[in-house]
């Protein structure tokens, strides 16, 4: 992994704290720490002078007001206050120390990219135009807000009939499809198509209205081909009973898909999107190296990763930057930073509005804290592919994609640019779906046994437990391959699927 990365061994963990790099001047508490406990940090005696909750940081050097403090060996803020050894760094005494607009320049020395490793395989759905799905569902996808409760009711009745063979009919709602300005307009027809045509859909039931601005005969335009078995369109206002109309078309689009079974297929047709939401300190230490570790090994295999939430990339964005495969991706990549931040500024923002509170309740103090943790997801692979809003994946390997931070805008987002499922790690817990597979990767073992019902992998054993964090990534990559041959994650036993779309604009 990239040299932020903590350094993990069997045995690492027998303990209250740890030390991340060598050059830190903290440590994190992997369990609460109360005030007056002695410590030995790396050969050095420490005694607490504050009760230090789990995931929080405490000083093992004297931090003098000005000075930077460093975690993962960079710099995450700047001291309010002197800090002495033992003492508690939090919101209180630490602030970023991150500017506006930058100017980057690309060192992409000593950086290579992961060595090919042994065919891996999963069993799932090969689409007549060459892709391949993890599920085989039916889709209902409104064209405009307007129609959602009749999608509703068409799901509903598709359902009582549902043949042997169909996963699941699944209908996306969503407010969008009218009174948007264009940028927004343009994202929603973007978005839409892609996931009209995504192969986690056996068949697509393309519900319109017939006056909205993204109408059946728009949004044609931006599906591009289709298999007319496969894709159909029902505009309400053309037919006098809807759904009468659409109960025929369901019967043919489930007929059609329940036509598909699963094959053995290459683990190099696998596209995972990697996002993390409600972290906590514990984040950038178990769970999203974890994933790190993860998508090396499936890039490895040929496959591919998407990393996105570009806000979460602030501060630690030189680190993806010069990992770029060549001097043009390093340029989007440079685009993708900056251009999201003069997103904020037209709005008159806060670049650096983040963490959130929760965030900040884990341990988290400042965004570059946030984003050095948020980056080890993306592992140690050379940046393969950059990606705007809505663009879909074309390069195998690892791709920047760019979203906002927001935990269901990232995770649609991942989906309509090809992700067949999508990792999530969290330390805080939330249930949402996404319209794909949504693993839930907690990060302490406390959330795990909490909330069984929304987490699918506990990666909090690296510490209770002191498992070895490469055995948690091989059982990460094996519970990836079971979903991807039809194994439900919490979200689907639930009934979960949720979509949402970026807006950035007025509405109408």
């Amino acid at each position: 992994m990239h040299s932020s990365a903590p350094f993990f061994k069997k045995g690492a963990y027998m303990q209250d704290f740890i030390k991340i790099n060598k050059d830190d001047n903290v440590a994190v508490a992997l369990r609460p720490i109360k005030k007056g406990t002695s410590l030995e940090v790396a050969g050095v005696s420490v005694t607490t002078i504050d009760d230090i909750p789990q995931g929080h940081k405490f000083a093992i050097k004297q931090v003098k007001k000005g000075e930077d403090v460093i975690k993962y060996g960079f710099r995450i803020g700047i001291a309010q206050a002197d800090v002495e050894v033992g003492g508690w760094i939090h919101t209180h005494n630490l602030k970023t120390g991150l500017g506006e607009l930058l100017d980057y320049e690309y060192h992409p020395e000593g950086h290579s990219d992961v060595e090919p490793s042994e065919e891996a395989f999963f069993d799932g759905y090969m689409r007549k135009n060459g892709k391949v799905g993890i599920r085989n569902e039916v889709w209902i996808i409104p064209t405009v807000g307007c129609v959602n409760s009749i999608a509703r009711a068409i799901e509903a009745s598709a359902k009582a009939v549902k043949p042997e063979g169909v996963d699941e009919v699944v209908a996306f709602n969503h407010p969008y499809g009218c009174s948007q300005t264009t940028e927004d307009q343009e994202n929603t027809r973007v978005l839409l198509a892609n996931l009209i045509n995504h192969p986690n859909a056996g068949a697509v039931l393309v519900l319109g209205l017939g006056c909205e601005n993204s109408r059946i005969s728009v949004l044609k335009d931006y599906i591009g081909e289709y298999d007319s078995d496969r894709v159909k369109f029902l505009q309400v206002q053309d037919v006098d009973d809807e759904q009468e109309e659409a109960a025929k078309l369901m019967e043919e689009l489930m007929t059609y898909a329940a036509g598909f079974k699963r094959e053995k297929v290459s683990a190099k047709h696998l596209i995972v999107g990697m996002k993390c939401g409600g972290s906590d300190g514990l984040s950038g230490i178990t769970a999203n190296p974890t994933v790190g570790l993860f998508s090396d090994k499936l890039v490895s295999k040929g496959g591919t990763t998407i990393l996105t939430e570009v806000p979460e990339m602030f501060g630690a964005e030189t680190l993806l930057m010069n990992r770029c495969a060549n001097k043009d991706l390093f340029e989007k990549t440079v685009h993708l930073i900056n251009d999201f931040k003069e997103y904020f500024i037209k709005n008159g923002q806060e670049i650096y509005e983040n963490p959130s509170p929760g965030n900040k309740d884990g341990g988290i103090t400042t965004l570059e804290d946030k984003s050095l943790g948020c980056t080890q997801k993306s592992g140690s692979s050379l940046v393969k592919g950059v990606l705007n809003y809505g663009e879909p994946v074309q390069t195998k390997g690892l791709n920047l994609l760019s979203s906002p931070g927001n935990d269901l805008v990232a995770s649609t987002a991942l989906a309509s640019s090809g992700a067949q499922m999508v990792l999530f790690t969290t330390g805080r817990g939330t249930p949402f779906a996404s319209p794909v597979p949504t693993v839930k990767i907690a990060t302490n073992t406390k959330l795990a046994e909490k909330k069984k019902n929304w987490i699918d992998l506990n990666t909090g054993k690296i510490v209770t437990d002191d498992v070895p964090m490469e055995d948690v990534a091989d059982e990460l990559f094996q519970l990836v391959l079971d979903v991807a041959s039809g194994k439900k994650v919490k979200a689907e036993e639930a009934g979960f699927h949720d979509l949402a779309i970026f807006k950035q604009g007025v509405t109408l």
